[in-house]
C-alpha cells in the first residue's frame, strides 16, 4: 500500500509541536467551517436506546431524502439507486471492486486524490494516468490521450469534479467528451463529486448523472464530509442507475454489515440545511482562495493555479524536492514560533517523478491565518535556498 502524502509527515508535525512550535496546517482538507447546528442537534437530542446496525444499504428514510436532495439539483434517481457508505472512501472502494477484476485498469487524469492509488492497490486494479499540466490550470487532457490509454483491460475512467488536489472544475463540454468516450468503448465513468457544492465565480458544476444515455455507464460518489463540514461522520454514498453495479456493490457492503448509525442520523438532519448556509460558505471559500492566490503570487519563483472549485490549489515551488522541503519545514524551520505543514504533490501523481516540485495547499483556514502561513512559506523558501 502506498503511504498517504497528506498524512505521512504527521510524526514530524507532532514532534515540532512538542518542541513548542505552532504548526499551521495547510496539508489536509479539514474545514474549520461550523457543522450545521441541525445535524449536531440530531445527535444531541436522539432518543436511541440501542445503537443498532442500520440496513446494509443505509436507512430507507435517509436514502429517500438523499434522492430528494439530488432532485433539487436536477438529478432524478430512486432511493434504490443509492448505497450509503462509510465515507466517500468506502464508496470509491466499492466502485473499483464491483467493476474490475484483478489486473484490470482504470484511467485517471493526474494529479488526482492520492488515496485513489490506495483503493486501486487494495482492489488489485492498475491505475493508468493521463497527465494534466499546471500550465493549463489542470484542464482535462486532450481526449485523444484517453483514447490511446484504452485497451482490453480498461474498465473505467475516474474523475474528481471539482478536483482534489487541483480545484479544477470540469466544463460541460469536457464532461460531454468523457461521456461520449465511455459510451463509445462501453466503459464506466466514475465521478467523485464530493465537492459539488463548491464552485466559484458563477461557474456551475455538471454532474455525470445529468448526462443522457448514461444509465449503464455512470457511477457517482458523494459524501457529507465537505458539504456540511462533517468529516468525522464518515457517511458517503455510491449512486448508479445501473442495477447490476448496485447489486454487486451491495455484496461488498454486506461484508462490512452497515454504515454508521449515528452518522446517518446527523446526515439525514443535515439535509435540512438552508441554502443560505451554502451561500455563506461559498463566499467565504472564494475569499480565502483569492487571499491565498494573491499572497502566493508575491513570492518569487512560485507558480500557482487559480481553482474554480473545491478548496485546494497546486503550487510549484522553486525547489527540486518538495517532499524534502516539506519535511525540513517541520524539522528545521520556524518563523516567529510557527511553521507550516503542506502536502507534497508528488503523491498525487501516478507517473514517477511528476509533481516533485509541487505542493497541495488546502485553504480551509481563515484569511488572516492563510496570510501568515504564506508569509512563513516565503521566509522558509529564502532560508532553504540560502
Amino acid at each position: 500500500m502506498p503511504e498517504s502524502p497528506i498524512r505521512k509527515l504527521v510524526p514530524y508535525a507532532e514532534k515540532a509541536k512538542k518542541n513548542g512550535v505552532e504548526v499551521i496546517h495547510l496539508n489536509i482538507g479539514q474545514p474549520d467551517i461550523k457543522t450545521p447546528e441541525v445535524a449536531l442537534n440530531a445527535i444531541r437530542n436522539h432518543t436511541i436506546d440501542v445503537l443498532a446496525y442500520s440496513r446494509t444499504e443505509g436507512s430507507e428514510t435517509y436514502r429517500r431524502k438523499l434522492a430528494g436532495y439530488y432532485a433539487k439539483h436536477g438529478i432524478e434517481i430512486d432511493s434504490s439507486d443509492i448505497i450509503v457508505s462509510t465515507g466517500g472512501s468506502e464508496a470509491l472502494s466499492f466502485a473499483m471492486n464491483s467493476i474490475a477484476d484483478h489486473g484490470d485498469e482504470i484511467i485517471i487524469p493526474e494529479p488526482f486524490y492520492a488515496n485513489y492509488n490506495g483503493f486501486a492497490t487494495a482492489a488489485g486494479v492498475g491505475v493508468v494516468p493521463v497527465t494534466s499540466g499546471i500550465e493549463s490550470n489542470f484542464a482535462l487532457p486532450d481526449i485523444a490521450e484517453f483514447e490511446k490509454a484504452i485497451n482490453s483491460r480498461t474498465k473505467a475512467i475516474l474523475i474528481c469534479n471539482p478536483g482534489n488536489p487541483t480545484g479544477y472544475l470540469y466544463t460541460h463540454d469536457e464532461i460531454t467528451q468523457l461521456t461520449a468516450l465511455v459510451k463509445k468503448h462501453d466503459l464506466f465513468l466514475i465521478a467523485d463529486e464530493v465537492y459539488r457544492e463548491f464552485a466559484y465565480e458563477g461557474h456551475v458544476h455538471h454532474s455525470i448523472l445529468k448526462e443522457p444515455q448514461m444509465e449503464s455507464h455512470a457511477i457517482m460518489v458523494d459524501s457529507v464530509s465537505k458539504r456540511y463540514s462533517m468529516c468525522g461522520a464518515r457517511v458517503g454514498c455510491l449512486i448508479s442507475r445501473n442495477k447490476e453495479v448496485i447489486r454487486t456493490a451491495l455484496k461488498f457492503a454486506q461484508a462490512r454489515l452497515s454504515p454508521p448509525t449515528l452518522g446517518q442520523l446527523a446526515s439525514e438532519a443535515a439535509l435540512e440545511t438552508t441554502d443560505s448556509y451554502f451561500e455563506d460558505v461559498i463566499r467565504e471559500y472564494e475569499m480565502r482562495r483569492n487571499v491565498l492566490i494573491e499572497e502566493l503570487q508575491k513570492i518569487e519563483g512560485v507558480q500557482v493555479t487559480r481553482p474554480k472549485g473545491a478548496f485546494y490549489c497546486i503550487a510549484a515551488l522553486p525547489v527540486d524536492d518538495a517532499e524534502a522541503f516539506a519535511q525540513w519545514l517541520l524539522e528545521s524551520f520556524e518563523f516567529e514560533g510557527e511553521t507550516v505543514m503542506v502536502a507534497p504533490a508528488g503523491g498525487f501523481y501516478s507517473t514517477p517523478g511528476m509533481g516533485s516540485n509541487q505542493i497541495r495547499i488546502a485553504y480551509v483556514l481563515e484569511s488572516d491565518r492563510l496570510k501568515k502561513a504564506v508569509r512563513i512559506l516565503s521566509e522558509a523558501l529564502k532560508a532553504y535556498k540560502a
